[in-house]
């Protein structure tokens, strides 16, 4: 069984007991969370697609961490005009346990 589920403007494919990552979800490490944008479940090879949500479908799952990303550069440069600028960038995620699909 598994479900694609939308957040922060993505789309995931998740799976009881499966980890992943999100754009940044308030909410304490360890609290409880449910996810009800879901686009698609499969269940014993049925497969339930939404319009574009599955009414009264959500994802359960346990907020494992609050964290940022590794820094990433950003620098740009313009040849022979002295024009030189770089930036540091961290994007804040949130690390997801699910724990199941209701459908």
């Amino acid at each position: 069984m598994y479900a694609v589920i939308r957040s922060g403007g993505k789309q995931h494919r998740v799976q009881p007991g499966g980890k992943l990552r999100v754009e940044k979800i308030d909410g304490d490490v360890g609290s409880k969370v449910e996810l009800k944008e879901v686009l698609m479940i499969e269940k014993d090879g049925e497969i339930t697609v939404g319009d574009p949500l599955i009414a009264k479908a959500k994802v359960s799952a346990k907020i494992l961490a609050q964290d940022r990303a590794t820094k990433i550069i950003v620098f740009k440069m313009k040849r022979k005009k002295q024009y030189r600028r770089k930036r540091g960038h961290r994007q804040a995620f949130t690390e997801l346990l699910v724990d199941k699909i209701k459908a």
